[in-house]
């Protein structure tokens, strides 16, 4: 935050991963981070029933839920409802990455989780990525239903 103003467009985070440990390191790390973590779920469901009921900026979720490509199936959830999505996962899926706005590689650090949110913020804000960590591809920012409506 510079002079009191935080120039993040990024600020609510669903967290959805069904490796406990990873999902838990996720949340403790961004909140202490400045973000608010509105929940931490394992699968499908949980992630659709958050996005309904919460105001979520951006899904953290990893592609593998339960031995499910899952992950993507959150994704299109995710992009109808025009919030960002960071995979994170061992093998980016090429046939999702127009439903995300970027993919990093398990393993990282929080550090590498943290510049990959914020590189995917800085191009929502029309601004310039930080350098990208080791294992971070960041996508085109792909077109949402509410970019549709703000056009017309």
């Amino acid at each position: 935050m510079l002079f009191g103003r935080d120039r993040r467009k990024l600020h609510r985070i669903l967290v959805v991963d069904d490796e406990p440990l990873v999902a838990f390191d996720n949340e403790h790390f961004l909140v202490h981070a400045g973000y608010t973590v509105v929940a931490t779920v394992g699968n499908l469901d949980h992630a659709q029933a958050e996005m309904r009921r919460t105001p979520i900026d951006l899904v953290v979720a990893d592609v593998n839920l339960g031995g499910a490509r899952d992950g993507i199936r959150v994704a299109e959830a995710a992009h109808a409802r025009g919030i960002a999505v960071l995979f994170v996962t061992g093998h980016c899926p090429p046939d999702a990455v127009h439903l995300a706005n970027g993919c990093l590689a398990k393993p990282y650090s929080q550090r590498d989780l943290l510049t990959a949110i914020d590189a995917i913020d800085a191009v929502l804000r029309d601004a310039r990525p930080p350098a990208l960590p080791r294992g971070f591809a960041l996508f085109q920012r792909p077109i949402t239903e509410r970019d549709e409506d703000a056009a017309a």
